[in-house]
């Protein structure tokens, strides 16, 4: 009887730990550095290009902690910075190359919504850029 308790006692103690010490698989992830993100909504509108490869898209790369990507005619960069706890972000001005584009509308608001963010949030594949708690900036899809 007492090796039962034992032997218990013990399988107890194992299944605790597995428990407790795994994450589960499809465990969400507010890591959206290293991957490209492509716009598909800015000011709550989904976007509308004359030339749909000329989407604009950005992404984070945490070695140097710049961003770069493409406006839709010229190319953005600068530096940021985030804080993937609180899913809080900071997109510090850079440069942007200055080519005479079609259109600039989609341009200005795409830049403008990276500046202002300070925060954002994942829902699957979709990042929102948002500030503070208004309607989102700009909505974002992992480009694949």
């Amino acid at each position: 009887m007492k090796n039962i308790h034992t032997y218990l006692l013990g399988l107890s103690i194992l299944v605790l730990l597995v428990c407790c010490t795994t994450k589960p698989v499809h465990q969400a992830t507010n890591d959206i550095t290293g991957k490209t993100w492509k716009l598909s909504e800015i000011n709550g509108r989904p976007i509308q290009l004359k030339d749909p490869k000329h989407n604009p898209y950005f992404s984070l790369n945490t070695t140097d902690m710049r961003y770069s990507g493409n406006a839709g005619c010229n190319g953005v960069g600068g530096t940021f910075e985030i804080k993937q706890d609180i899913m809080r972000i900071k997109f510090n001005q850079g440069m942007s190359t200055m080519m005479a584009c079609e259109d600039l509308e989609t341009e200005q608001l795409f830049t403008k919504a990276l500046l202002a963010a300070d925060n954002y949030s994942v829902n699957g594949n979709t990042l929102t850029l948002n500030k503070g708690k208004m309607a989102p900036l700009a909505k974002f899809v992992l480009q694949k």
